[in-house]
């Protein structure tokens, strides 16, 4: 199953994706959706307003998560020839819900960093409330996966020892197009990708997390409770912009398509403000 967050005249609505069309659900969007329990039962049996995919305004997939917590330095095999150990345990911090955009919304360049860098992600939804969960019992929290690419202001990312600040730039992380439920990709590689102006810079197998999705909610229980619409950005691999010789950054006008094969992809125009 897929699910998608409608933007329509005046509200916002939570619809399945069936083919070529978006139904409504009697949800205000996935969040809420993802609150009832029965989510997965309302889901399947909705029959509301059908919407042509062609033309929806499509939405953040969880417009306003409780949180976002993100992962780095995640990728076994771009650690490795970064001539750096595996971690013992993940790098996390945290986005806030302003840092978000729909699927096929402007990405906003700030005025004030001149540095904004890519970060194609795998992101898992949370779907139940965990708390000191294991990793077996954590597959089952998954609600599904998406696609999220975490831009970065590099500039202010590296001011301080903390990442926060240039991580969470309003209006700079796409998200979507859609919560895929885990029994759509089961069995099938998700491949992660990021393309920038037609030039592939990011490609890996998430299999090569060294920290997995289940690993990850079961890591992040142990510290605070994760509820449902929570999400979980897992990492990115090699192929950022600043690690590049010379570093490259996105320019106003830059085009950037991010891609998680079986899940969907994103597709974003970098616009300066300002």
């Amino acid at each position: 199953m897929k699910l998608a967050t409608l933007r329509l005249p005046r509200r916002t609505a939570a619809a399945r994706i069936d083919g070529d069309h978006a139904v409504e659900i009697g949800r205000p969007d996935v969040g809420a959706l993802l609150a009832d329990p029965e989510w997965r039962e309302v889901a399947a049996a909705a029959d509301g307003p059908w919407h042509p995919l062609s033309t929806a305004d499509l939405a953040p997939v969880v417009p306003r998560p409780g949180k976002i917590i993100c992962v780095g330095l995640n990728y076994r095999t771009h650690i490795l020839e970064m001539g750096r150990e595996l971690p013992e345990y993940p790098t996390v911090f945290a986005k806030f819900a302003e840092s978000l955009i729909g699927p096929y919304d402007d990405i906003v360049l700030p005025a004030v960093s001149q540095v904004m860098d890519w970060e194609a992600e795998l992101a898992v939804i949370v779907g139940t409330t965990a708390r000191n969960v294991t990793p077996e019992q954590a597959t089952a929290c998954i609600a599904g996966y998406s696609v999220l690419n975490d831009v970065t202001a590099r500039d202010y990312q590296t001011r301080t020892l903390q990442w926060l600040q240039g991580k969470t730039f309003e209006a700079t992380t796409p998200f979507g197009p859609y919560l895929v439920t885990p029994d759509e990709v089961a069995g099938t590689p998700m491949t992660v990708e990021c393309a920038v102006d037609g030039e592939v810079m990011q490609q890996a197998d998430a299999g090569d997390l060294v920290f997995s999705p289940a690993q990850l909610i079961a890591y992040l229980s142990e510290i605070l409770t994760l509820r449902p619409g929570d999400v979980i950005a897992t990492g990115t691999p090699g192929g950022v912009g600043h690690a590049r010789k010379p570093p490259r950054y996105l320019a106003d006008g830059s085009k950037v398509v991010t891609r998680v094969s079986g899940v969907g992809e994103l597709v974003n125009t970098a616009r300066r403000h300002g």
